[in-house]
């Protein structure tokens, strides 16, 4: 078992990423009821789960980047 002040595992970083770009984004929330007016914006779970995926696939690959040394 890893002890407490160890290291966080990329996959870990990656998921926190995700959920700070997707709250400031808006991005996975349902949007409030609507009067029926106007154009819907809210699109189809399938696709806001699509777009989570492709998101948190984005964020690991960007924690999981080599760092230059200076």
């Amino acid at each position: 078992m890893e002890s407490i002040n160890g290291a966080r595992r990329t996959e870990d970083i990656a998921l926190d990423l995700l959920k700070f770009v997707a709250s400031h984004a808006n991005v996975g929330n349902k949007s409030a009821g609507s009067t029926g007016f106007g154009l819907p914006t809210s699109s189809k779970s399938e696709d806001q789960v699509t777009h989570l995926l492709e998101l948190y696939a984005r964020c690991r690959e960007v924690v999981e980047a080599p760092v230059e040394k200076k």
